[in-house]
């Protein structure tokens, strides 16, 4: 095996090649990237939940079970937020939406595509 290298350590010349299945991104074997890429809505099965906990005595309603890269799930909070007219925040795999809005969330998901559920009481 004969490699030259350059000052910088990268491999310019080889004659071994038992690096052509390594990524070309990570350059490594199994892959490591990370997917930016989310499951489809049809896959996932969000929960919507009711809840004034830790709010001050405000209702917010909560869904979650969302397994969604972070620009899709601010994508998602977005439209949920027009669709009610409220304000709300998606962070932690979880949208927060201000109110009550459980029954017209889980229309709205279903909608989309998810197999949502009302969750709670």
């Amino acid at each position: 095996m004969s490699k030259r290298k350059k000052q910088t350590g990268r491999v310019l010349f080889s004659t071994d090649r038992s690096d052509d299945h390594l990524c070309g991104s990570c350059n490594s074997d199994p892959c490591r990237c990370i997917s930016d890429a989310s499951p489809a809505p049809q896959a996932q099965s969000p929960r919507v939940q009711r809840e004034s906990k830790g709010r001050a005595g405000k209702t917010a309603t909560v869904i979650y079970d969302l397994d969604l890269s972070d620009v899709d799930l601010k994508d998602l909070a977005k439209t949920l937020k027009q669709h009610c007219g409220t304000g709300g925040t998606a962070k932690d795999g979880v949208i927060e939406i201000q109110g009550n809005h459980r029954d017209k969330l889980v229309a709205k998901l279903i909608e989309l595509g998810y197999r949502a559920k009302a969750a709670g009481g």
